[in-house]
């Protein structure tokens, strides 16, 4: 074990954060800390590396193991450029070095006599600099900063010049390269792209240490979490799994606590009636049998309601009208900034009902693309075209579209001057916003609390086409999933840019790639847009193993029809499931009628006088009841 954490408490002014909070990670353990916003998560990490002081309760790392912290937000300063920031980490081995370097001149010049001390040093500082990986770590540092996203000609930029992002991005480099027994990281996917995050995944998954993370990034801890620790209205339940397995067993948990209290409920209400009724029979003995049962009831220990999932924020996103079949056509976009080229000759059309993800690299252009639609910048070269009756509602990541001087109450009112007060406030309340909240200054509000009150204009708008830019930043998981229904059961068009994996997976019906200054087309949600780029990986592989070029060929092909052949092959697949799952149906009818043949014919008072004809039946049955459990679980896959 590296870590334990026993009754851990922690309140802030009247407003207890944590209570008896006690879990334990042990050594190459990935474990996650998962909760809604405002839970506790941060500042129990803040606990456990000794930033803040729990009220109650211990913390204790394993002697002589070493943690690295990496909070949110967590930028560098420095004059260095960012490979000399990240190289700073490895100076034991740059002494090393340098001493090796340093011996080797010596025994140049060295007499016979300072020689052998001189080998003997020069031998022990080679085993060091061995031991230390040191004829590696440049090409390890080199690695980390292209998996972060940095490219070879960013690594001479000077830190002090970067983005927050990329600062925060140079922190997380510098605390991988420490190889620390225990690494601790609050929100670590927020800054990157998902390449980034995905070389990340693959990164943490392989460190031979210990990981506890916070994140809201659902296919991120599904991928590298083995262990999660939910912390809700302030205690803290341990679940062996990733993210999914725990949703799986919290949903179980939930439904048979909110069981477990109806029942209960449902008998306190039927003992009161059962006291009623026996008080009004007023007879000596019937009172004194209802005074029994009071008691009784006293004593119970009452469960409390279980909080209720998805039911505090709720979206209605709702079209006023419905558009034409064509709802955007864009033909030969490009756009540059200075001598840097976003892209360029980039044509997609998007149909009525459909939902495109677009994804791409840190700084390809996707925002960028985005604003282009909204005319809140004009293409260099190209055009696009809006189709008949289309009404945009944009959601834009820096929340233009809100006045920093308006309060909450006045962005809404001032807009929608229709709306009773009443109207107002309950929408807002949706959108967890409640009491004097409403009063708050735009200005004021964290990034989440903006984009809430974005999302609340948005569904006022009443638009038929949806332009999205990375509407789940700052939301917890539980407003993700929130919007992800509202989404998924939006009768519009949408066309979004996110970094969210998950979000991607449950919304997306097509993925638009930004890569190489174009677009290239995937019909379908994020799992088969991977399934996709494996195949094209390995199939690249492959003719480039025999000397085929085929490259120039797939780059010939137009967005058009890559489109018809992506459908054309999820058609086929679709039938293929189809025609799978009526064979299954059709196996699993004719199972069962043999079943209850079999049943019949044991049943029969001539068979059962014939044990051997009796044995035999009994064996097929049990086969074939083998069988239609296995037909079950299949038809169970197929289905869904």
């Amino acid at each position: 074990m590296i870590l334990s954490c026993a009754n851990i408490s922690k309140e802030f002014v009247e407003k207890k954060v944590l209570k008896d909070v006690s879990f334990h990670i042990e050594d190459h353990e990935k474990a996650a800390i998962v909760g809604i916003n405002g839970a506790g998560k941060t500042t129990l990490l803040r606990i456990i590396v000794g930033e803040m002081k729990p009220d109650e309760g211990l913390v204790t790392l394993a002697k002589d193991k070493t943690f690295g912290y990496l909070a949110q937000n967590n930028v560098v300063t420095s004059e260095n450029t960012i490979y000399e920031e990240l190289l700073s980490v490895k100076k034991d081995l740059l002494a090393i070095e340098a001493n090796m370097r340093k011996c080797e001149v010596d025994m140049k010049h060295a007499t016979e006599s300072e020689l052998e001390a001189l080998m003997k040093r020069y031998s022990d500082l080679t085993h060091a600099f061995e031991i230390g990986d040191g004829y590696t770590y440049r090409s390890e540092l080199i690695g980390v900063l292209k998996g972060l996203g940095f490219l070879e000609e960013e690594f001479t930029k000077s830190v002090d010049t970067l983005s927050g992002g990329e600062k925060t991005r140079v922190a997380l480099g510098k605390l991988l390269l420490q190889k620390p027994d225990l690494i601790l990281l609050d929100e670590p996917t927020n800054h990157l792209d998902v390449s980034s995050i995905s070389w990340l995944e693959t990164y943490l998954m392989n460190y031979k240490g210990a990981v506890l993370i916070v994140s809201h990034d659902r296919y991120f801890l599904d991928r590298i979490a083995t262990k999660i620790i939910e912390i809700d209205q302030t205690k803290a339940t341990t679940f062996l799994g990733n993210y999914s397995d725990y949703a799986v067993k919290k949903q179980q948990l939930r439904v048979a606590a909110m069981n477990a209290y109806l029942n209960q409920q449902r008998e306190i209400q039927h003992q009161e009636a059962v006291i009623e009724k026996l008080r009004s029979f007023n007879r000596e003995k019937s009172i004194k049998r209802a005074e029994s049962r009071e008691k009784m009831l006293e004593k119970i220990e009452r469960i409390e309601k279980p909080t209720e999932v998805n039911t505090d924020m709720k979206l209605r996103l709702t079209p006023r009208r419905e558009s034409g079949k064509d709802v955007l056509k864009v033909e030969n976009l490009g756009k540059s900034f200075g001598n840097k080229l976003l892209f360029q000759n980039v044509s997609f059309e998007i149909k009525r009902g459909e939902h495109v993800a677009i994804l791409g690299d840190n700084g390809t252009g996707k925002t960028t693309l985005l604003k282009i639609l909204n005319e809140v910048l004009p293409p260099d070269e190209g055009d696009f075209v809006l189709g008949t009756n289309v009404e945009i509602g944009y959601y834009d990541q820096e929340h233009h579209v809100l006045h920093p001087e308006k309060s909450l109450f006045e962005e809404i009112s001032d807009e929608h001057p229709y709306l009773t007060n009443t109207e107002i406030r309950n929408l807002l309340a949706a959108f967890l916003f409640t009491g004097d909240d409403v009063f708050k200054l735009i200005r004021d509000l964290s990034g989440g609390e903006r984009g809430r009150v974005s999302l609340a204009k948005l569904m006022l708008g009443n638009a038929n086409f949806l332009i999205l830019d990375e509407p789940t930043n700052h939301l917890d998981i539980a407003s993700k999933e929130i919007l992800e229904d509202a989404l998924n059961s939006y009768e519009g068009t949408i066309l979004y840019v996110s970094h969210d994996r998950y979000f991607i997976n449950k919304t997306a019906h097509r993925i638009l790639e930004l890569t190489g200054n174009h677009f290239v087309n995937y019909v379908g949600n994020y799992d088969y847009y991977l399934e996709k780029k494996t195949q094209q990986s390995a199939s690249s592989s492959q003719e480039q193993g025999s000397g085929k070029a085929q490259e120039s060929a797939g780059k010939a092909l137009t967005a058009s029809a890559q489109d018809w052949k992506a459908k054309k092959e999820e058609a086929a697949r679709i039938r293929k499931k189809e025609n799978d799952l009526k064979k299954c149906e059709e196996r699993i009818a004719k199972l069962e009628e043999r079943i209850a043949a079999i049943d019949e014919e044991m049943s029969d008072p001539e068979v059962a006088t014939k044990s051997l004809r009796l044995q035999e039946l009994t064996k097929e049955q049990d086969e074939l009841r083998q069988e239609l459990e296995k037909k079950y679980e299949e038809w169970e896959t197929l289905a869904e």
